[in-house]
């Protein structure tokens, strides 16, 4: 897998980059001496050829092993607040909502393993750097993952249209926020495996948001 630019790449693992191109006129040396640092590999390349390599490079692209996801063994007991996202599909609001969840604060995301975007180099870009402090969790079934995390004691929120105005209700103490697709919202089974559905109230005439931009609202929206 390849991710490039410059923030990207002070947020990496180094441990994960297996290699590095450099642009031949490249003079970050913050960046140069992060290199160094860790000893990794580079090569020094033409800018042109960087080019048909990545878009908006700035200069730096990195190699990397492909991602590792989490286990739902990994979600501790002082974690209390958990994103689940229903088979969502674009891999620049799932990088967007990574932003989201490092800056409020949140360590974990769970995904299902299929008919769901995937961590990819679009997604890392997107990021800009949060993944490396987010950890992706997969799992075969959202149903048995919701089970799993009512057996840790928490509460299942769940975002769709016709629910409950966010802000009138009183939530618990561990939060699991459930965060439908783009075109489908909320599978059948996770919909009626949720304890509250939640909604954000809209006074224009749109009538639906972005998933990422709903993810963002609800997550500094609800809970402490």
């Amino acid at each position: 897998m390849r991710v490039c630019g410059k923030n990207v790449f002070r947020e990496l693992d180094k441990s994960k980059i297996r290699k590095l191109y450099i642009s031949n006129n490249f003079h970050d040396k913050e960046l140069l001496d992060l290199i160094k640092d860790n000893h990794l590999k580079y090569v020094v390349t033409e800018n042109n050829i960087m080019d048909k390599m990545a878009k908006n490079h700035q200069g730096i692209i990195a190699e990397i092993y492909d991602y590792v996801y989490g286990q739902i063994e990994d979600i501790k007991e002082n974690d209390n607040y958990i994103l689940m996202l229903d088979h969502l599909e674009d891999p620049h609001n799932f990088g967007a909502i990574i932003r989201s969840c490092e800056a409020r604060g949140i360590k974990h995301i769970i995904i299902p393993k299929d008919r769901s975007v995937l961590v990819n180099e679009t997604v890392m870009k997107i990021s800009s750097g949060a993944l490396a402090h987010v950890n992706i969790i997969m799992v075969n079934n959202l149903v048995n993952a919701i089970n799993n995390l009512k057996e840790k004691g928490f509460f299942i929120y769940a975002a769709e249209a016709d629910g409950e105005d966010y802000r009138h209700i009183n939530y618990a103490d561990k939060i699991c926020l459930i965060i439908g697709s783009e075109g489908f919202g909320l599978s059948k089974l996770v919909r009626k495996n949720s304890d509250v559905i939640v909604s954000i109230p809209m006074k224009g005439h749109v009538n639906s948001l972005n998933a990422s931009v709903s993810a963002g609202i609800l997550l500094f929206g609800i809970g402490d």
